[in-house]
């Protein structure tokens, strides 16, 4: 193998992995089941305890 087809196929499926990655967490971030944990989470440095 050289550098050129390491780099190559690095290149390819790295994309592909991190389109992937980000896929799902943009999926994860947007689910509809999800806002009432994000909307607490958004509060809770403004509550005083």
């Amino acid at each position: 193998m050289t550098y050129q087809t390491v780099s190559a196929f690095a290149q390819t499926y790295g994309l592909a992995a991190l389109f992937i990655m980000f896929t799902v967490a943009v999926t994860y971030a947007l689910w509809p089941g999800n806002r009432a944990k994000f909307d607490r989470a958004a509060k809770t440095p403004l509550e005083e305890d």
